[in-house]
C-alpha cells in the first residue's frame, strides 16, 4: 500500500500564499489512511520534514492520526506565528503532554498566569545577574574537566549533562545537587524515550510499559525538585531564582504556592541543563571533525586570556568562539521544532487557520535553508562574522524562539556555552572516534543517539 496522493500540492512561493483566495489551504502531504504521518514521523521525524519540505517548500498540511497540521517554513510565516498572531495561539497538544513532568510552569503556561510567573523569574536572569553566574560555570567547567585524561574516549552528551545540571542547580537553586545527579539524569532518559516520535499521541492514563516507567520517572522527579524547594527555605534568600519566586508576590499580596514552586523549578531545572548540555556537546562534535576551526579557536582563547581562565567580561572578546557556538545550534538546534494551537480563527501565511489546528515550525527545517544561510550543511563559524545575523530574515534563525515566549534563560545559555566552550579548549583537544553521522533521536528535544564519543588529547 502506498500514501495517498497530493490534492492540489503544487509548490507555491510564500508570496504567492499571501496573495491568493482566502479560502485556499496549503498542499497536503502523502499520507497514510486513519493514521496519516504519523507512522512516518514515527520512523524518522527529521526526515519527514525533510521531505515534506522538499516536495512543498513553505507550507503543507497533514494529519497524525486525528490531529491537524500545518507546517510553515518560511521566516514571515514563523513571524506572524510567533509574535503577530500570538493572541489566538497556544501551546500545541505536543507541547501540552508535557504538564505531568512540568505542570504549568513557563513552558506550558497561557495568558494571565505565563504573565505573572514571567515577570516574577525575568529578573534571575537580568544581565548583571548573570554576569555574576560567570564564575562559577568556569569553575565547575575546570573541575569537570581536570578529570578527563588524555587518550582517554568519553561519551560526552552524559559527561555534559552532569556538568550543566550541576551549574543550573547552583547558579539558579543555590544547591549542590551532588550524587541526586545521576537520578535525575536517568529519569530524563525514561521521560526521553517516552516522547519520542509518537509516544505524545498515547494518554499517559494508559497503563503502558513506558508510561509506567514515565510515571515513575516523574515521581522522582517530583521528590528531588521538592526537596530543593525545602532547601532553599531553610537557607533563606540568597538571590537565586528560587529565593525570589519564594519571596515575591502577585498583585493581590498572595505568594506562589508550592505546586507552583515546583512546577517552575522543574521547566527551568531540566530545560536549562538539557539544551546547555546538548548545544556544547554539538559544538565539540562539530569541532572534532574540524581540527582547522579547534586551531583557530585555541589561538583566539590564548590571544584574548593567555594562562587565566575566562571571565564575564572577556565575553565581547571571544568572538570566534560565539559564532562556532551559533553554528552548531544552527546545525543541531536543541528545540528543533516549535508548536501553536489555533484557539480563534485567524491567518497565517496567506491561509486561513481554523480552530484547533496545530501549527508548526521546526528549526531543523529553517536552520538549514540555503535562502538564508549559503553551504547550509556545511560547518561554517565564519559565516556569523561582519554582522551576518542583521542580515537574516527576523526568524530564519531562532534556536530559542522568538516573541514574547522567547527562552527566558536565552542569555544564559549563551553565556554558559561560550564560557563553558573555552574551558574546555584553552585545558584539551577533541577528536573524533568515527567518521559515521551523528545518529539523532528527536524527542523533547535533539538528543544524540547513541551519545558523542570523543577522545581526548593533551593541548
Amino acid at each position: 500500500m502506498q500514501p495517498a496522493q497530493n490534492s492540489g500540492s503544487e509548490q507555491r512561493s510564500f508570496v504567492d500564499s499571501i496573495c491568493g483566495k482566502a479560502d485556499r489551504m496549503p498542499p497536503r502531504v502523502r499520507e497514510w489512511p486513519v493514521l496519516g504521518c504519523a507512522i512516518d514521523l514515527a520512523r524518522d521525524p527529521l526526515g519527514f520534514l525533510d521531505r515534506v519540505t522538499a516536495e512543498h517548500g513553505n507550507a503543507m498540511r497533514f494529519h497524525l492520526a486525528n490531529h491537524h497540521v500545518y507546517m510553515f517554513n518560511h521566516p514571515d510565516a514563523i513571524e506572524q506565528i510567533l509574535v503577530t498572531q500570538r493572541d489566538h495561539l497556544i501551546k500545541d497538544k505536543f507541547t501540552r503532554v508535557l504538564s505531568p513532568l512540568l505542570g504549568n510552569g513557563l513552558l506550558i503556561s497561557e495568558g494571565e498566569t505565563w504573565r505573572k510567573h514571567r515577570r516574577l523569574a525575568q529578573p534571575a536572569f537580568h544581565r548583571d545577574r548573570i554576569a555574576a553566574y560567570a564564575d562559577t560555570m568556569v569553575e565547575y567547567a575546570d573541575r569537570a574537566v581536570s578529570a578527563w585524561k588524555p587518550g582517554d574516549t568519553m561519551e560526552m552528551h552524559s559527561e555534559l549533562l552532569r556538568l550543566t545540571l550541576d551549574i543550573v542547580a547552583k547558579t539558579l537553586f543555590g544547591v549542590d545537587v551532588g550524587d541526586v545527579a545521576r537520578r535525575i539524569g536517568s529519569a530524563l532518559d525514561v521521560l526521553t524515550e517516552r516522547y519520542a516520535g509518537t509516544g505524545n499521541l498515547i494518554p499517559l492514563a494508559l497503563p503502558t510499559p513506558g508510561n509506567i516507567r514515565a510515571k515513575r520517572a516523574i515521581a522522582e522527579m517530583d521528590a528531588i525538585v521538592y526537596g530543593i524547594i525545602r532547601e532553599r527555605r531553610k537557607s533563606g534568600d540568597t538571590g537565586d531564582l528560587i529565593s525570589m519566586l519564594l519571596g515575591s508576590t502577585f498583585d493581590d499580596g498572595s505568594k506562589m504556592p508550592d505546586t507552583q514552586l515546583r512546577d517552575e523549578a522543574m521547566t527551568i531545572l531540566v530545560a536549562g541543563h538539557e539544551t546547555a548540555a546538548l548545544t556544547l556537546g554539538y559544538t565539540l562534535h562539530l569541532l572534532a571533525r574540524h581540527p582547522d576551526i579547534y586551531d583557530r579557536l585555541t589561538r583566539e582563547i590564548e590571544d584574548v586570556l593567555g594562562d587565566r581562565p575566562a571571565t564575564f567580561a572577556d565575553l565581547p572578546k571571544l568572538e570566534l568562539a560565539d559564532a562556532i557556538v551559533r553554528e552548531a545550534m544552527r546545525l543541531y538546534p536543541p528545540a528543533w521544532a516549535i508548536g501553536r494551537e489555533a484557539t480563534s480563527p485567524c491567518e497565517v501565511g496567506g491561509y486561513p487557520i481554523a480552530v484547533g489546528t496545530q501549527l508548526w515550525v521546526a528549526q531543523w527545517v529553517v536552520h538549514r535553508d540555503a535562502r538564508w544561510f549559503p553551504e547550509p550543511l556545511a560547518f561554517k563559524p565564519d559565516r556569523w562574522a561582519n554582522g551576518f545575523a542583521k542580515t537574516l530574515p527576523k526568524h530564519a534563525y531562532f534556536p530559542f524562539g522568538g516573541g514574547p515566549r522567547v527562552c527566558i534563560g536565552n542569555t544564559f545559555a549563551m553565556m554558559e556555552a561560550v564560557l563553558l566552550l573555552v574551558a574546555i579548549a584553552r585545558r584539551i583537544r577533541m577528536t573524533t572516534v568515527s567518521d559515521a553521522p551523528l545518529a539523532l533521536a528527536p524527542s523533547v528535544t535533539l538528543r544524540p543517539k547513541n551519545g558523542i564519543l570523543l577522545q581526548m588529547q593533551a593541548r
